[in-house]
């Protein structure tokens, strides 16, 4: 008899305990391993879906799209490819919903285009979000991945760390509450700025955190660093961190705290 194919899909494996699950039951389990615990990535929509209350989100600022200000070759083309795969127009989707009812501003990075990386239009819609939660006196929250500055916008990709940290200044200065929630990779520029601004930084398990890359930081030091270095629970272990939270944990955490700045009070993880 002919051995018949798994459809493609229908099984995923994990690459940490190289178990194979069931997609669809990893998807409902908040795609985070049953045997180890490791969180798989999460594009944007996913990410949105299973943290804030359903049918609560109200997108800000879809249409922005980025141009090409350097003449930088080919990067129209794979910006187009991108929003193509993706069925978004750039590595960020802000907008307006609830978390257990309470509302909220949120930025999620995606990984998924152009790698997260952060150019004039991620700054930009980013910095909105920001305003847009100042305007309505609401907290901010944004879930970073990224794999640091575009590199095809150049100087105009490293303004973004300064005006992103700006907006956030002003927002905390009148009050607002930022919570950060770096998701695996939040490297170069973006971990340097608004990623680690939050009032509350936060990760998940296991997440690549870190400005330099490890082997180019062990080739300037001309040392071994630890094997779990720039991982969120190094961070922790390190006082860079508020807390390390399961995905499964997070949205009952994250209402928590909000419910506790409403209402005033003391945070016990």
């Amino acid at each position: 008899m002919a051995k018949q194919d798994v459809p493609e899909g229908i099984m995923t494996k994990c690459p940490n305990c190289k178990k194979i699950m069931y997609t669809k039951e990893l998807v409902k389990n908040l795609k985070v391993c049953f045997h180890c615990q490791y969180h798989h990535s999460m594009n944007s929509k996913e990410r949105l879906a299973s943290f804030l209350d359903e049918n609560s989100f109200e997108e800000l600022n879809a249409g922005m799209i980025s141009e090409n200000p350097l003449n930088f070759p080919d990067y129209l083309e794979k910006l187009e490819k991108d929003r193509k795969k993706t069925e978004i127009n750039e590595a960020v989707v802000t907008g307006i919903g609830t978390v257990d009812g309470q509302t909220i501003v949120v930025a999620v990075m995606d990984s998924t285009f152009r790698m997260g990386s952060m150019g004039s239009v991620v700054g930009e819609k980013i910095t909105l979000a920001i305003e847009k939660a100042d305007e309505l006196s609401v907290p901010f929250i944004i879930f970073t991945a990224s794999g640091g500055a575009r590199m095809q916008e150049g100087v105009l990709s490293l303004m973004q760390m300064a005006k992103t940290s700006v907006a956030l200044k002003r927002f905390s200065d009148n009050g607002g509450l930022i919570i950060s929630i770096m998701t695996h990779p939040t490297t170069g520029g973006v971990s340097a700025s608004f990623a680690s601004l939050g009032d509350y930084n936060l990760a998940e398990p296991g997440a690549l955190i870190g400005f330099a890359g490890r082997r180019i930081i062990e080739q300037t030091i001309r040392e071994e660093l630890p094997e779990d270095f720039q991982t969120s629970e190094f961070l922790m272990k390190h006082g860079q961190l508020d807390a390390v939270i399961s995905r499964i944990e997070l949205k009952e955490k994250i209402a928590t705290i909000l419910s506790i700045h409403q209402q005033g009070g003391d945070l016990e993880w």
